[in-house]
């Protein structure tokens, strides 16, 4: 199976020209129900047989995932989302969970905290090791959450399978390959990832530490596809990064 492990659904889109499209002063369209057959059209054209699906982050929708996944549950995998700093965060979590989520994401600049905050994180992980959920941190050239200060939390919560989003990019790859070569539990994703990178990555790592994702719509399952068949060319390695080892973190 191909199996693609980061992408974006968003149904309330609200005013934000990255959401909505919009040019800057026009005025944002109403309100149109997400169509899930707009990802699902996209996956089938580059036979993607199932997609993780989780909110951008500028909103935390996940009634819209749990709904989303509940009708569509041999396609999509949800990712729920909270901010570690909320009250009901860990509720949250439990919720979401025994609704049929299975990770959680965590965007700490975007939600404005830092990834080595132990007292705002190890209840998190605590929660999610309890719940058998892995967690996903976006990671994009941010001190917020640069790979080295994912690893000081991670390493306390080894039964977590921690995913650094888009390697780290793009400045920050060389740091996510050593975690990910220290920590047996640290896996890279590879979205808005250059080629090259994938390569060094796979060729300091091997393929079982790699996972396939296209941050769908900011880029397209094909062209993922073809990045990864460029970088990875033995074609077992490659079934490990395209859906692999996604799986087995997911217990598939």
């Amino acid at each position: 199976m191909i199996i693609d492990a980061y992408n974006t659904t968003q149904d309330v889109r609200g005013r934000s020209d990255y959401l909505t499209g919009a040019k800057p002063g026009e005025k944002p369209p109403a309100h149109v129900p997400f169509d899930p057959q707009r990802i699902l059209t996209r996956m089938d054209a580059a036979g993607v047989d199932m997609a993780m699906v989780c909110s951008l982050a500028q909103r935390i929708e996940n009634d819209f995932l749990i709904d989303m996944v509940s009708k569509h549950p041999t396609r999509f995998i949800g990712f729920g989302q909270v901010m570690p700093q909320a009250d009901n965060a860990i509720d949250e979590i439990e919720r979401f969970a025994a609704a049929g989520l299975k990770g959680l994401k965590l965007h700490p600049s975007m939600h404005g905290y830092h990834v080595a905050d132990h007292g705002l994180l190890d209840p998190v992980f605590e929660k999610c090791a309890s719940l058998g959920l892995p967690v996903l941190i976006n990671a994009l050239d941010d001190a917020f959450c640069a790979p080295l200060a994912i690893e000081e939390i991670a390493k306390d919560h080894p039964n977590v399978p921690t995913i650094i989003a888009h390697m780290g990019a793009v400045w920050n790859v060389p740091e996510a390959i050593i975690v990910a070569e220290r920590q047996p539990h640290v896996y890279l994703e590879t979205s808005a990832t250059l080629m090259s990178d994938v390569r060094r990555a796979y060729a300091r790592l091997g393929a079982s530490k790699i996972l396939l994702g296209s941050e769908w719509p900011g880029s397209d399952f094909d062209l993922e596809r073809f990045k990864i068949a460029k970088a990875i060319p033995d074609e077992a390695d490659r079934a490990l990064v395209e859906g692999g080892n996604f799986a087995k973190i997911l217990g598939l």
